[in-house]
C-alpha cells in the first residue's frame, strides 16, 4: 500500500497542476509498484499535498521554489529499476504541475522510504508484503 507526499512552497504549482498533481503522482506510484489497476488498489494509494507557509522553504543560496516528494512503500515493492523509473516520472510530474521545464529537474527531490516488513498496519492488522502480492495476483485490472 503506497503513500506519496508532495511538499511545495505556496503558489509554486499552476492552477491545473494543483488540481491534478495528487492523482497523477498516485498513478505514477502504482504503475511503478506494479499494482493492478483496480479500484481497491487505487483507493489504497494515498496522496498528500503539503503546501508550506510563506517563507518556510529557502536554500542557502536563494528562495527559488524546491519540491520534495516522499514516497513510502513496503520493503521489496520496488526494484532498483522501478525506483529509478518512479523517481524520473515523479520528477517529470512535479515539473509539469509547476509549469517548469526538464532543465529545472534538480529543484525536485524524491525520497523513497521502504517500510520494513511487519511494520505497516491497516484496518487494525499488520500488513505484510507477501499478503499484498497475493492480493494483487487475485485482482484483475479494471476494464
Amino acid at each position: 500500500m503506497p503513500m506519496i507526499r508532495l511538499t511545495v512552497p505556496p503558489g509554486s504549482l499552476t492552477e491545473e497542476g494543483r488540481r491534478t498533481v495528487q492523482q497523477d503522482l498516485a498513478a505514477v506510484l502504482l504503475r511503478w509498484e506494479g499494482a493492478p489497476d483496480t479500484a481497491f488498489f487505487r483507493a489504497q494509494a494515498w496522496s498528500y499535498l503539503v503546501e508550506l507557509p510563506e517563507g518556510a522553504q529557502i536554500t542557502a543560496e536563494d528562495d527559488t521554489p524546491r519540491f520534495l516528494v516522499d514516497v513510502t512503500v513496503p520493503h521489496g515493492a520496488l526494484s532498483e529499476r522501478r525506483k529509478a523509473g518512479l523517481v524520473e516520472d515523479a520528477t517529470r510530474t512535479v515539473l509539469g504541475a509547476a509549469g517548469l521545464s526538464a532543465d529545472e529537474a534538480l529543484r525536485v527531490w524524491v525520497l523513497v522510504h521502504e517500510q520494513p516488513d511487519g511494520t505497516w498496519g491497516a484496518g487494525g492488522s499488520v500488513i505484510r508484503y507477501a499478503d499484498l502480492v497475493a492480493l494483487a495476483k487475485g485482482q484483475k485490472a479494471d476494464a
